[in-house]
């Protein structure tokens, strides 16, 4: 994540005398914390009060992402009631607009927002609701406990900077970003992982063009998870792997096909529609296989032990709009 946002665009009340935090209010949308949960209020198309109520640890790991991620690619569900939707530039805030239940009652509202508008109020929101010692973007094991009144804040691990190679990993130019020169210890769940690289032999003056790592051990040092990492792009083809512990802090719902090959123990998925929530297959992949989330479905991931999983994406900005349009299609392929 970059450096917070400009702070002038936040709407914030002081700290609460007893509790110690800020309230934020977004539009119509008013978020306030206590000691274990975050409240979310808004009005009715009607005109009537309504709540919703998570737990603060999952609230605050799925701000870290949305935060992170710039709000993703489609819809960043926290839940089955609030969620965002990127339009790449405005996002949109809702609750209850991709819940069947709340949309036919009518209670659910959907605000956009320019992205500055709510990249800043998410950040300072996430800055004074996280306390020293909790780290929303480690698994739980890793971190300290994300309840209580407020206590200090945790900054240097929610504005984490992208480690960015300019060439591929350990060529020449990369920066230093080789596997053994970041610095990064080997996470306590892949202690076992090889550390050993490929051996090359390239022809005389091509050794700065000629190169392989291991990707195996460069994700072991992984310090996050569920946070895609670019380590190959071609083009719109995204080659983005990941370490994954516990639940995948969101719902994402996808605005284009998403291929995911395990590569090592397992994830168990829950998939649904996108729009309405509605259960549509439940999908567990160990090592070795391969799976692709369609543009209609909406997904939730369980890694019982510390896994490596590489997602595949088309990162074509006019992709989204080809979809909407019926010119390119929902689903990966088609018999």
């Amino acid at each position: 994540m970059n450096a917070p946002a400009d702070l002038a665009k936040v709407i914030a009340t002081a700290p609460d005398k007893t509790m110690g935090y800020k309230a934020f209010t977004l539009g119509s949308f008013t978020f306030r914390r206590d000691e274990y949960f975050a409240h979310i209020s808004w009005h009715t198309r009607d005109g009537r009060p309504l709540s919703h109520t998570m737990d603060i640890g999952n609230f605050l790991r799925a701000l870290m992402r949305d935060c992170a991620w710039g709000f993703f690619y489609g819809g960043v569900n926290f839940d089955a009631v609030f969620g965002t939707l990127n339009h790449y530039k405005s996002v949109d805030m809702y609750a209850g607009a991709f819940n069947g239940t709340m949309k036919t009652a009518g209670v659910d509202l959907l605000e956009n927002f320019p992205t500055e508008q709510i990249k800043a109020t998410f950040e300072a929101m996430l800055d004074d609701w996280t306390n020293a010692g909790f780290d929303p973007f480690s698994a739980p094991q890793e971190t300290g406990t994300p309840y209580g009144r407020k206590n200090g804040d945790n900054r240097p691990a929610i504005t984490r900077a992208r480690e960015l190679a300019t060439r591929c990993v350990g060529l020449k130019g990369d920066l230093n970003l080789r596997t053994d020169e970041r610095g990064a210890p080997i996470n306590r769940a892949f202690a076992d992982v090889p550390q050993d690289q490929p051996e090359l032999h390239p022809e005389p003056g091509f050794e700065n063009e000629v190169h392989a790592f291991n990707l195996f051990a460069f994700l072991s040092r992984s310090q996050v998870t569920w946070n895609p990492s670019f380590t190959s792009v071609v083009k719109h083809s995204y080659m983005c792997p990941t370490t994954e512990e516990h639940i995948l802090p969101i719902l994402h719902a996808n605005d284009r096909v998403e291929w995911f090959f395990q590569m090592c123990d397992e994830i168990h998925w829950d998939c649904a529609d996108k729009n309405t929530g509605r259960p549509l297959a439940r999908v567990i992949m160990k090592a070795g296989d391969m799976a692709a989330m369609p543009a209609y479905c909406r997904h939730q991931g369980y890694s019982p032990k510390r896994s490596m999983l590489l997602v595949w994406e088309n990162g074509s900005p006019s992709l989204v709009y080809e979809i909407q349009k019926g010119e390119s299609p929902e689903v990966p392929v088609q018999f």
